[in-house]
């Protein structure tokens, strides 16, 4: 037989094409330096690295799904370090190339996009339709206004569930999906801990300086927003990921995945509080609450009522850590004559003598930052929303808000009733009961702050509603493979 001839890397590089190539590339890299300077010079060696990363997502579009769940994380924070790239639009871009790879999959291979018929995609698609007739609002003051506020607000929701179900499909991958999501809880944790105990780099100093202060600073004491938007998000997104892996970690059988687990949860719980984000605390609450109803077991149900009750003690009829900035900010959440609140109640009824001849709102990113930078001097752009239901009542009225409502609590009715009386397998069902209570606590938490349409819970919230969904045919093909194993 005749030796197969192995060119080596080293090889390919001697030859005339390979040396030309490398020549005029440094040529050229040098050319955009000399012109435009250092940041376009590496967007131009970045390029390449672009290109292969779009041929994998091409090749296998899981690979895109998880690269929106990594990206989901970190997106909004890279802005304190890169800002010459919109990191927000960057998720955006990865799920069209998400489905544009899907669509290329198609020609050689079979995609089941059936799997993505079902009820929740029918929701996804009413509020995603609600939102584009927001478009003919005639209060509305722009259309750029709106379509960066509609990403956040329906549009997310109507590409990432549909993918989940095509892509993400099987038990593996909630096991996967749950992997990503620990890692980068733990990692945002740690960078919350390293802000509180070490400091913040000289990006996030310039950001605190050039206005993130003014939220992050109060009476001396740092609010931590981690690699997170605001410190509001990561208290939230971490009081998230302490209800669900927290309720993991107590079902869990595997001792390796149960200490994963609890990690996750211990230091999701401990992010929440050093965030000093007050209504971040309705998430252990509410999503604990819920758990017990879905257990049905009186002996968790009794421990359950009996550590919320302790909470609540604890928080608002003693002084035990008084001293402590981080339990004197969360002792602040249980006070209704809180000074913050008042204000908040104060503007609702502002906001509502406005919107009382305006059922539709004043139009999708008419308010917060958007609104001032859009719609400067405009009523609505003038208020602090200081909540999702209130940003969605003041943007899409209230036609538009109890559409929101009622979607959101079709579905967890709609998942607490498989739970309670259509799923028997453990590895579906607890996992299905995780994502529910930090659901709930998620939506009671979004009162106090919008956190619900926002990176990176919305995304994960929407994976979870998707993954929910799917679990009676996940608990249908569990309950087959142990018939199997027992003939």
């Amino acid at each position: 037989m005749n030796e197969i001839e192995v060119i080596t890397g080293a090889e390919r590089l001697r030859r005339p094409e390979a040396i030309g190539f490398l020549l005029l590339s440094s040529f050229l890299t040098s050319l955009v330096i000399s012109h435009w300077g250092m940041p376009a010079g590496l967007m131009l060696l970045v390029i390449p690295m672009i290109v292969v990363f779009v041929a994998i997502i091409f090749v296998n579009p899981r690979n895109g799904l998880i690269a929106v769940y990594v990206l989901n994380f970190l997106a909004l924070g890279l802005y304190r370090y890169i800002t010459v790239i919109p990191w927000g639009l960057t998720v955006d871009i990865l799920l069209v190339l998400t489905y544009l790879g899907l669509v290329f999959r198609a020609f050689h291979r079979k995609v089941e996009w059936g799997n993505a018929k079902n009820e929740l995609v029918l929701i996804s698609s009413i509020w995603l339709g609600y939102s584009l007739l927001e478009l003919l609002n005639p209060e509305a003051g722009s259309r750029l206004a709106w379509f960066y506020a509609v990403r956040g607000v329906s549009l997310y929701m109507f590409l990432t569930v549909p993918l989940v179900f095509v892509l993400f499909n099987k038990l593996s991958d909630l096991r996967l999906f749950f992997l990503i999501w620990g890692v980068f809880s733990i990692l945002g944790s740690l960078k919350g801990i390293q802000q509180l105990h070490i400091g913040l780099d000289p990006y996030e100093q310039r950001w605190m300086d050039e206005g993130g202060a003014a939220q992050h600073l109060l009476f001396g004491e740092l609010r931590v927003f981690s690699f997170f938007s605001d410190a509001g998000q990561f208290g939230a997104a971490q009081g998230m990921a302490g209800v669900v892996f927290g309720i993991l970690a107590f079902r869990e059988q595997k001792s390796r995945l149960r200490l994963f687990y609890a990690i996750v949860a211990i230091l999701g719980i401990y992010g929440m509080m050093i965030s000093g984000t007050r209504g971040a605390l309705s998430v252990p609450f509410a999503g604990i609450f819920l758990y017990m109803i879905l257990r049905k077991n009186k002996r968790i149900l009794i421990v359950g009522a009996a550590v919320l009750v302790a909470a609540y003690l604890f928080f608002n009829y003693t002084y035990i850590g008084q001293d402590n900035a981080t339990i004197r900010r969360m002792r602040t959440a249980f006070n209704p004559d809180d000074a913050s609140l008042q204000t908040r109640l104060a503007n609702q009824q502002m906001i509502k003598g406005y919107l009382t001849t305006r059922p539709f709102g004043g139009g999708l990113g008419s308010t917060g930052s958007l609104g001032q930078k859009y719609n400067p001097g405009s009523f609505l752009s003038r208020i602090p929303t200081d909540s999702w239901y209130v940003m969605i009542w003041m943007e899409e009225g209230v036609v538009g808000l109890i559409l929101h409502l009622c979607i959101l609590i079709f579905i967890l009715v709609r998942v607490s009733f498989m739970v309670l009386f259509r799923l028997r397998n453990e590895s579906v069902k607890t996992p299905v009961m995780a994502m529910a209570a930090g659901m709930f606590g998620i939506m009671l938490a979004s009162y106090g702050n919008p956190v619900l349409g926002q990176m990176p819970v919305g995304i994960l919230l929407y994976s979870c509603m998707a993954f929910m969904f799917m679990a009676p045919r996940l608990d249908r093909e569990e309950t087959l493979k142990k018939q199997q194993i027992t003939l």
